[in-house]
């Protein structure tokens, strides 16, 4: 009987225990802030962050401190604020929420917060209160998150916020402000740029005042403020990116993404490229004065952090990096692979205003362009004309036995299709991958029936065999299919790199089709009427 009442109490006690960690009456942890779960608490960086909405205060000010989850919710947490280095907690809380609330610390009431249950969270709103009387000095808050009993981390920090008497008044947000109205809540512009911010643009030196086509971001700095104001606007129908390189690759980037949520409305993200995959998706951290908007499919952000450029995830800082911006399609909040991409020539100083060129096309990627266009805008049209229209020229000459026509045939295409192999390699190579886009699918497709065009000829049935037709049929739309899916590839590649703003690149190439499409229909003519008579 006494073991039985033994056991019964034993777990009365348990889960006493227990009900007690998850209604957070964690009162015994204020001083380290450390769960009691017997587990050690995480060394990776903390997929939460705590922002506040300004970085200065003085007695009596009140400072909205949000805790944010960027993927993964917490379960439990506590918040506190302490001097710089101190142990002490300072101020006192109020709550905005039921997930929520005040602690005594110290003997301080009010002076820390935490969970009221172990329901999943995203995001924790508290209002911190300053002392009216005191030695008061810059301070922090400091929290600790818990996302399962073996799981948490302890002493995740906001930035310092510093006590100056003469505060200044709150930032407008630390949190990302979405809205679909007009684009006059984002006054992106380029006045200023070379004077007071560094600017990047595509095409070069366009206005996002001006043009609905300028893909542009600014940086701007204060003397003696880590704070960077930045822009980014562009046309997209998901999202637009800007980022900070050590190189002209993808991968180990600092980046702030302008997209789409899963309701349509504009949203502000940070993040951190590990290569050619989706960005790790962060904490907003240390950002405010957000602003968005989306008009006429224009995305637009501006906002200011205080967060340092890293581009390494556990590294420190650079002065120097190469800029980027991006843009592409986005599917229920989820942004997908890039369609577009404008890189710096050069590292840049953020810090000294500037304007900004994008880099020079690689030669890989010009000689796989040159090559295309030679293979099918010359030596194919050349090789197509001739086995459709010239096959009366040097009409009874023969050598090895064939036709002087078919030989030159033969030859061009041959050409054509190894030119087109060689500059299908080189694009992959320099590229490393697949892009994402129009351009590359309709590559592989023009690639694929290139390469069988040949193979179908050598197989072919003699030219008096009763299916011969069917061979000089499919030959002849095959070769047209190729030369159609070949101009619209050019096209697309074209207008990665047409920068002026009136494409005079993609024109000039429109001019040529158009004169080849001419020539065509004028030889069709010709030898239609010469049949006829």
């Amino acid at each position: 009987m006494d073991r039985y009442i033994f056991i019964i109490v034993l777990l009365a006690c348990v889960l006493r225990a227990v009900r007690c960690y998850s209604s957070g009456k964690v009162t015994g942890a204020c001083d380290n802030m450390t769960p009691q779960h017997k587990k050690g608490a995480q060394q990776s960086p903390a997929p939460f962050s705590v922002t506040t909405d300004r970085f200065s205060f003085k007695e009596g000010d009140e400072i909205i401190v949000k805790l944010l989850a960027a993927s993964t919710p917490f379960t439990g947490f506590m918040l506190q604020a302490r001097e710089v280095g101190g142990s002490s907690p300072l101020g006192s809380f109020t709550v905005t929420s039921g997930e929520a609330q005040p602690l005594t610390c110290n003997g301080l009431p009010n002076s820390a917060i935490s969970h009221t249950s172990s329901s999943p969270k995203s995001s924790i709103q508290g209002i911190w209160r300053a002392p009216t009387s005191g030695n008061l000095n810059s301070i922090q808050f400091s929290a600790s998150f818990v996302k399962d009993y073996s799981t948490f981390w302890v002493g995740v920090r906001s930035s310092p916020v510093t006590y100056n008497i003469a505060a200044a008044p709150p930032a407008s947000s630390t949190s990302i402000t979405s809205t679909a109205s007009s684009s006059s809540e984002v006054s992106n512009s380029s006045t200023g740029c070379d004077s007071t911010k560094v600017c990047f643009s595509q095409p070069l030196n366009c206005d996002p005042g001006v043009s609905p086509d300028c893909y542009f971001l600014s940086a701007m700095t204060s003397l003696g403020d880590t704070a960077i104001q930045l822009e980014m606007t562009g046309p997209s129908d998901g999202y637009i990116a800007i980022g900070f390189s050590d190189d002209q690759r993808m991968g180990n980037d600092d980046i702030y993404i302008c997209g789409r949520d899963s309701g349509g409305l504009i949203q502000l993200q940070h993040a951190f490229s590990t290569g050619r995959k989706t960005p790790e998706i962060l904490p907003l951290g240390n950002v405010s004065d957000v602003k968005s908007s989306v008009n006429n499919s224009i995305i637009s952000c501006s906002f200011t952090t205080r967060n340092p450029i890293s581009t390494q995830r556990s590294g420190g800082s650079s002065s120097l990096y190469y800029l980027m911006i991006v843009h592409g399609p986005s599917n229920n909040g989820k942004i997908g692979p890039h369609t577009g991409t404008f890189i710096s020539d050069t590292k840049v100083d953020i810090s000294s205003p500037q304007i900004v060129t994008s880099e020079k096309e690689p030669p890989i990627i010009k000689a796989h362009g040159s090559l295309m266009l030679i293979a099918w805008m010359t030596t194919g049209s050349l090789g197509m004309i001739i086995a459709r229209y010239l096959k009366g020229v040097a009409k009874g000459k023969h050598y090895f036995g064939k036709d002087v026509w078919f030989l030159v045939h033969v030859f061009l295409m041959t050409l054509t299709v190894a030119a087109t192999i060689i500059a299908f390699i080189l694009a992959f190579s320099e590229v490393g991958g697949w892009s994402g886009g129009v351009h590359p699918v309709l590559g592989c497709i023009v690639m694929i029936l290139a390469f069988f065009q040949p193979i179908g000829a050598m197989f072919r049935c003699g030219p008096h065999h009763h299916l011969r037709f069917l061979f000089n049929w499919s030959h002849a739309l095959n070769a047209v299919a190729i030369k159609g899916l070949a101009v619209a590839a050019i096209f697309t590649g074209l207008s990665y790199f047409s920068t002026s703003e009136d494409s005079w690149l993609l024109k000039v190439m429109g001019g040529f089709v158009g004169w080849e499409a001419t020539m065509y229909i004028l030889l069709e003519f010709h030898m239609r009427w010469k049949r006829n008579e």
